[in-house]
Order: C-alpha cells, then structure tokens, then sequence
C-alpha cells in the first residue's frame, strides 16, 4: 500500500492554531475564534487518525513477521495470521478517512446559492424545460429545508421561462449544487408537435456561490444604474412606480436587471447580489484557468456551455455524461430527487481529488453524448 502524504504542513498548521488558541486576547474575535477552534479540531482529529495510521502499519509488519519466523510459538503465529485480516480492514478505512481530510476544503460550500436558469436552443420548449427544471431544484430544496428568494424573471408566451434567477439559502447549498453547472438537454416529444417526433432542446444553468461585500469590492463609479417602470399584471397590479432596475458593470459589461420586487431599493439590492455572485464566479474560474492546462477537472468546470445531462423522455432516462451515471427514474429526479445524481458527482469529485493527493490518475467512466 502506497504511503500517505507527508503529515507535516498539517502538524505545523495545528501547532500555529494551538499558539494562536493559546492567547490571552483570541476571544476578543468570538466569530473568528470560532473558526480557529473548528479548524484546530479537525487538524487535531487528522493527526490523530494519521498516528493510529501508523500503529496500524507497525502491528500489520510485526503480525507478518511473526507469521514469517519460523521460531516462533505457533499458537501466536496462528493469533497473528488470524488477526491480520481485520488489522488491514481498518488501515484501509482510516487511510480512505485521512485522504479525505487532507483534500484541501471549498471555502465556498457552505454559502448560499444563486442559480440562473435560461433557455437555450429549442424555442417554447426550451423555456418549458426551464420551468421544469427550476420546479425541480425548488423541490429538492423544500426537500432539504431551504429557502428559495426570486430575484429576476422572464417568462415565455407558453408560461416556460426565458430565464429565472432565485437565490437558495440554506446549510451547504453549494456544496450540494455546485455541480449542476453546465447545459442540460432534454429530448422529448413537444406539446406543440403534430407528428409525435422527439426534439432535442437545451437549458443553461450557473450556479454561483452568493458573494459577500468583503469577497467583491465594486466601485460604485464602476456601474451605470439605470431605473425605469416595472411591467405589471394589468388592473390594479399594474406598477405604476419606476422600480425595475438595470446594473451594468463597466469593466466587465455584465448587466444585471431586477424588477420582480415593487420597491426599487429591494430591487437594486438583488441586482446587486447578483452582480456580486456573478462577479466573485468570473475571479474564481479566471483562477481555474491557470492551471487547466496542465490538470481539467473530470467532473467539469461548471462552464455553462459544457453539456453535462440530458433528460430523455421517451426512455424515462437521465444521463450525466461527465460521470457516466445513467438512471431510469425520470419522473421521480424531475419532482426533486436527484440526490442520487448529486452524490454519484460528490463521489467522482472526491476520488478524482483523492487521486491528486496520491499522486495518481484518475479516469472516470464515460458514455457517448451523441445519442
């Protein structure tokens, strides 16, 4: 078995932390002690697991070596032979456990989430699949306790959306979310078709970490705001207040448009939510781009023009073509249970970083996308 990475920046890391801990004033900071303590514990916890590691080697070599010697009492011979199997059970788990440990950890996992869901290729049926898949993701997220907030929209003539951005609070949204970036195809037999013939249409979703003010500092000298009267429901709905609100970036050209709340203040508030997640996006895969020619993601880049899925449903199939994963349970993943597509992809991204850390490669199983 292959050995573990050197243990040493870690130990040098929990010994930084228990100095800092050790201070008379570290908890003047309570929010800052917090994190130190919670960082210090799973070091600790680390350290401790890659010591009873090594006991665990030490007793399989002396259990082979007794089993070896031919000197030796045979009844402790035979101990030894029979307690070699669990010995090696439990320094495979606690070597699967330490790796996972030393995967260095997103410090984005645990933020809320913006997702934008928009139509892509396939006109009304497109803005349809939208719909659906925002229907999807909004049940999985009640599934889980989460809120979900609207933050902009455009519908279709059909009732599908053209694009929907909404933002998910909740504990871990984007460790659980973040790998659905990308272009989702559905196929299937429109309501709009005659001939019963299967299309083929696609959807685009981002999905952005929601930034804080001290992640993105914008100078307001940046943006150009531009405010004008939000469309209404017509009577008595109709607004009658200018409260849509237009943010465009100057630097970057991003523009982000609000008008689903009332108050203009609400509005530039989301825009600027948006303009921020989308901003702190654009930084971390500028960053990404460093080092992707010399190691791409397996599990994707969360480029949104990366076909990553397709929902077949005629064959009541869904198919994530980075994984390989297919499943036959579409009417149940479209009302919300896709935790098994999201842990299949959590799995593939933990072996493929464990393999990094190991210093192998990682080959995950493919299927053709040309189906």
């Amino acid at each position: 078995m292959e050995e573990l990475p050197d243990i040493a920046p870690f130990q040098r890391r929990l010994d930084e932390l228990d100095a800092q801990m050790a201070e008379p004033s570290f908890y003047s900071n309570p929010r800052k002690a917090a994190e130190i303590s919670r960082e210090q514990q799973k070091l600790q916890q680390l350290v401790n697991d890659h010591r009873e590691y090594l006991k665990l080697e030490r007793e399989i070599e002396e259990a082979h070596a007794l089993g070896r010697d031919p000197n030796a009492d045979p009844d402790l011979r035979e101990l030894a032979a029979a307690e070699l199997p669990d010995l090696e059970a439990r320094r495979a788990t606690l070597r699967e456990t330490v790796l996972l440990a030393m995967i260095p950890p997103d410090p984005t996992d645990s933020r809320n989430t913006v997702m934008e869901i928009r139509a892509g290729t396939g006109g009304d049926e497109a803005s349809l699949f939208a719909a659906e898949l925002f229907r999807m993701y909004s049940r999985y997220a009640d599934g889980r306790g989460w809120s979900i907030q609207p933050m902009s929209s455009s519908t279709s003539e059909r009732g599908g959306f053209k694009e929907v951005i909404f933002l998910i609070t909740g504990s871990d949204v984007y460790k659980q979310l973040k790998f659905e970036s990308g272009v989702h195809r559905v196929q299937r037999v429109p309501v709009t078709e005659a001939n019963g013939r299967i299309h083929t249409s696609t959807v685009t979703v981002a999905v952005l970490p929601e930034a804080e003010e001290v992640d993105v500092q914008i100078d307001p000298q940046e943006l150009e705001i531009t405010v004008t009267r939000a469309s209404g429901p017509g009577g008595q709905g109709v607004n009658t207040t200018d409260s849509a609100v237009q943010i465009v970036h100057k630097p970057t050209g991003m523009i982000v448009t609000c008008a689903d709340e009332r108050s203009q203040i609400k509005n530039k508030a989301k825009a600027m939510t948006v303009l921020r997640s989308r901003l702190l996006q654009r930084r971390e895969e500028e960053e990404r781009a460093k080092y992707a020619a010399a190691r791409k993601s397996q599990i994707g880049s969360g480029d949104r023009s990366e076909r990553i899925r397709t929902y077949n449903f005629p064959q009541n199939r869904l198919t994530d073509h980075r994984i390989g994963l297919t499943l036959y349970s579409l009417p149940q993943v479209m009302e919300g249970g896709i935790d098994e597509v999201i842990e299949a992809l959590q799995k593939a991204d933990y072996e493929e970083k464990l393999a990094a850390l190991t210093g192998q490669t990682y080959v995950p199983t493919r299927v053709s996308t040309d189906d």
